[in-house]
């Protein structure tokens, strides 16, 4: 295999890739496990916007609400339960994500043989990466094999009046903050603006959230975004749903912020937080050198190769297949293999479900979100799974018929749906809603994988008494 060779500003790998989040290092991580030289590109932290500014602190920042409120429905613990250690909290999250500084990263890569340049990469043209180093240096990186663009997204903020002199928190801000607001303003109801409303209003805020559209979690099934609304409001929690932002006022950047809707209402926050949708971040990364749009989405088949070419690969949230770390490391994982079987000269078995292709992408997506209570899911919805042609049944099952549950927490309440394909009896789809139900939604991943039919799951035994159980409580219900 080609080894790397350096010159004065030219140095030549195997593999060079774009983006040194998550995404980035399993490509260099599978690429290097085969035998290639890779180097890997970064203009910020190595770990990426997973690794820093969203999954691990926003985690972080949750887990001790999530906890608090289980060992609240908890007998015997209710009355001992008092608020949260805000400092401790914080402090821990500053823990997690390493004080924002990457050495252990760093270290992992070197540990692997691969190469980190610092700076901004952006593509020549084909096979060819310039490098704009922190200090002005410039170096040309050249990929006998593939380039991997794995540059991810950033929050995508609506061109409204006085935003952009308001200083809003964007994600980042809302994952990273050191002092809790007393008054948080939430534009959204997608998956961060619940999650950081959870967080902020369990650390002590006063919580408003403005949603455009009829409810929470849109793309979830709709008795989740109900149950998910009805907990935060129980909390404290203001959500103002068919809200339309129009304008943002705060004068200097500084002190109180106003929110204007449409029909001239206002909310007044100390801090607003858009969770508006995310953009892919590949507005200056060279797209137009090799006839590609700047600031676009990249489009890709399930080997992850970019559409008309034959050297370039988008991995991850660039793609938008699914913005989610687990399932862009997922591609990673399929894209390494595929680069290395390409460049030792064989043909990538790229049918479905096999070692070359991203299939899942397609129908065994799996997402928890750490709301309280927590809701998870995998696959199609019943609306989605009716969309897209199948004669398909929702079988519901409320969860205080497990008897586990009603043991994990007193007052209990969660309900669960699978979806079933009734021409082949396997399932598309399976939703959960309720303390702790993040930890089912593997199963019912490994289920949808496996197209494991109906007839058969009866014969998977759940432990008594636990949550899983509702497996049978759902296989019942179905079986009538």
């Amino acid at each position: 295999m080609t080894r790397m060779v350096e010159a004065a500003d030219e140095y030549t790998y195997d593999v060079v890739v774009l983006g040194a989040g998550p995404v980035g290092e399993n490509v260099v991580d599978r690429v290097a496990a085969a035998g290639l030289s890779a180097a890997i590109v970064e203009s910020e932290l190595i770990g990426g916007e997973c690794s820093y500014w969203a999954c691990m602190p926003s985690k972080a920042l949750l887990r001790p609400a999530l906890a608090r409120s289980d060992a609240r429905a908890v007998a015997g613990l209710g009355g001992a339960v008092g608020p949260l250690d805000v400092p401790e909290v914080l402090a821990h999250r500053d823990e997690v994500v390493g004080h924002w500084k990457d050495d252990g990263q760093l270290d992992w890569l070197d540990s692997v043989g691969v190469r980190v340049f610092r700076g901004h990469g952006r593509l020549l043209g084909p096979r060819r990466v310039e490098v704009a180093g922190p200090e002005g240096e410039r170096r040309v990186l050249v990929a006998q094999h593939a380039v991997a663009v794995c540059t991810g997204t950033r929050a995508l903020l609506p061109e409204l009046p006085g935003l952009s002199g308001a200083r809003p928190w964007t994600s980042r801000e809302a994952t990273s903050a050191d002092r809790v607001p007393g008054r948080l303003v939430v534009v959204g109801g997608g998956v961060v603006g619940v999650e950081m409303a959870t967080a902020w209003q369990a650390l002590g805020a006063e919580v408003t959230m403005l949603v455009r559209g009829d409810g929470l979690l849109p793309r979830m099934e709709p008795f989740v975004g109900e149950r998910v609304a009805e907990a935060l409001t129980a909390r404290g929690a203001a959500i103002r749903t068919g809200a339309s932002v129009t304008a943002v006022v705060r004068d200097g950047g500084t002190g109180p912020v106003t929110v204007v809707l449409e029909g001239g209402d206002h909310v007044e926050g100390d801090e607003v937080l858009f969770a508006t949708g995310r953009a892919p971040r590949t507005e200056d990364i060279g797209l137009d050198r090799v006839g590609l749009a700047p600031g676009s989405w990249l489009d890709v088949d399930d080997t992850l190769l970019v559409t008309g070419t034959d050297w370039l690969y988008a991995v991850g949230d660039v793609n938008r297949r699914a913005l989610l770390t687990h399932q862009g490391k997922y591609q990673a994982r399929i894209a390494g293999a595929v680069i290395a079987a390409r460049a030792l000269g064989a043909a990538p078995d790229d049918t479905g479900w096999g070692p070359h292709a991203a299939t899942a992408d397609h129908g065994a997506v799996p997402q928890v979100v750490f709301s309280d209570p927590e809701a998870g899911a995998v696959g199609l919805s019943l609306a989605e799974a009716e969309r897209a042609g199948y004669r398909a049944r929702a079988v519901d099952v409320d969860m205080r018929q497990v008897a586990g549950a009603g043991l994990y927490a007193q007052g209990y309440r969660g309900r669960a749906r699978m979806v079933v394909d009734l021409d082949r009896e396997v399932l598309l789809g399976v939703t959960f809603v309720g303390p702790a139900v993040g930890e089912l939604v593997h199963s019912a991943t490994v289920a949808l994988v496996g197209e494991v039919p109906i007839a058969r799951l009866w014969h998977a035994v759940p432990s008594y008494p636990t949550l899983s159980e509702v497996w049978l409580r759902l296989l019942e219900a179905y079986r009538g």
